[in-house]
């Protein structure tokens, strides 16, 4: 006979967990299923050791800038592998944390591949385990290009597994991660390029975010070729790469090449048809703004639904579902508008609604858009200029707030304040009102004219 839950949950990543966790508290009897590691990609090949990384790369830079303030550093190297086995050992407290909690709350952590066997049944390495309610959460992998030599490249999953540091690397994307990445591996020293098949990269954001990012990375000596489409890799005896282009075009001697084009969802293992579930040619599920699937008793949050992939996301998705389902609170869901994000490049990026194209698009002539550029105090003193600039999108004869975008040092910490006035619906007017905090880069956002 069949283990029954009340909510079983497909991975142990933020969708899952965060659902499975809302449910126990309600008392309800919950799993959830994992074929890897507690914690999903976020804690442990994701934003949280990305994030690790970026700070490592944020000291060098202040190391390079502290002669500007009067200081006489001297630098005696960098260790790659210390600083891995320092992230490393963060990770596992997490995960760590995340067993015992489970246990603390009375969750079941079923390990192993989850397979359905019909609407009600999953199936995880030949065990089966009911549910009257099930979420589909099993987050995505990334992508390899079908070109020849392709495995000799690695993904975001390799960059993170590396033990020495690559002194020569290409980045093939144009989107967070391959834009996170390169930057990262310039900032702690690598010679870097980044192999884009357009002319810029996040074509999705704010003109002036992508043109001040990529016109500073450049800068810092990032080496951006545009229009590039890789034909082939070679590995050569040395264990050094050549990447073949189009046209011509040859990249030499490098130690590593990172393919950073995009991710899918992990659902072909999950044998959806079994429980008649609706998926798309690329995999992802189609959800209502209850997340729910065709199937009743069928649910699907995080990067699965290929909407707003983001940890926070998935984590206020599930919550919600939970709520909704256990705690008597039959509107209960997220709102997938105006929701912030940030980006940690060099310098970060914080973003929030609609870019100004999108706008003018949707509201014509009704749109005025307020914008700023200028170098922060920071960097007065400093050999490095970073370029800081600021964007309010603004909508109606009231002005009200629709787009917020930033770039510059500090942006990823400002965003969220902001953030909670745009949701609240704010206008020019209510940011006109605030006083400035001076001096900060921030005032400029209360002050624009």
């Amino acid at each position: 006979m069949s283990q029954h839950y009340d909510l079983l949950a497909i991975g142990a990543g933020s969708g899952g967990l965060s659902a499975a966790e809302r449910a126990a508290e309600y008392g309800k009897k919950t799993a959830v299923i994992e074929n890897k590691t507690v914690g999903g990609t976020c804690v442990n090949i994701g934003c949280v050791p990305k994030k690790v990384m970026w700070f490592a790369s944020e000291i060098s830079g202040a190391l390079d800038d502290a002669k500007g303030y009067g200081f006489d550093v001297k630098v005696n190297g960098f260790n790659w592998k210390k600083l891995v086995e320092a992230r490393e050992g963060y990770i596992k407290g997490i995960t760590d944390w995340y067993g015992n909690y489970l246990k603390d709350s009375n969750i079941d952590y079923l390990q192993g591949t989850a397979k359905f066997i019909d609407a009600k049944t999953i199936a995880v390495d030949g065990v089966n385990y009911t549910a009257d309610h099930i979420v589909i959460s099993p987050g995505g992998y990334p992508i390899v290009p079908d070109v020849p030599g392709a495995e000799h490249g690695m993904t975001s999953d390799g960059f993170f597994a590396l033990q020495e540091q690559p002194k020569r690397v290409a980045v093939v994307g144009a989107g967070y991660i391959a834009v996170e990445l390169a930057g990262v591996l310039n900032g702690l020293g690598s010679e870097v390029s980044m192999l884009l098949r357009r002319d810029h990269f996040l074509g999705s954001f704010d003109a002036m975010l992508r043109e001040t990012l990529m016109e500073d990375m450049v800068n810092a000596g990032v080496n951006i070729m545009s229009r590039i489409n890789v034909e082939n890799i070679e590995k050569n005896t040395d264990g050094t790469l050549t990447v073949h282009c189009q046209g011509g075009i040859t990249l030499e001697n490098l130690d590593a090449l990172i393919w950073a084009i995009g991710r899918a969802p992990n659902t072909a293992p999950l044998n959806l048809d079994a429980a008649g579930i609706n998926y798309t040619d690329q995999g992802y599920i189609p959800v209502d703004e209850f997340q729910h699937t065709n199937i009743e008793g069928i649910y699907a949050v995080g990067d699965v639904i290929g909407e707003a992939q983001l940890t926070p996301v998935a984590i206020n998705a599930a919550r919600r579902l939970s709520d909704r389902l256990f705690n008597n609170m039959p509107d209960r869901k997220l709102d997938y508008t105006n929701i912030p994000t940030v980006m940690f490049s060099h310098p970060p990026i914080g973003t929030m609604g609609l870019t100004e194209e999108q706008a003018r698009e949707q509201h014509g002539d009704a749109v005025k858009v307020y914008q700023t550029s200028f170098t922060a105090m920071y960097h007065a003193l400093v050999e490095h200029k970073q370029q800081t600039a600021m964007k309010l999108v603004c909508v109606g004869a009231d002005e009200k707030v629709v787009g917020l975008h930033i770039i510059g040092k500090g942006a990823d910490e400002m965003l969220q304040g902001f953030g909670v006035a745009i949701k609240m619906g704010a206008t020019k007017k209510d940011f006109d009102n605030v006083v400035a905090i001076h001096p900060t880069s921030s005032e400029e956002l209360v002050t624009m004219r």
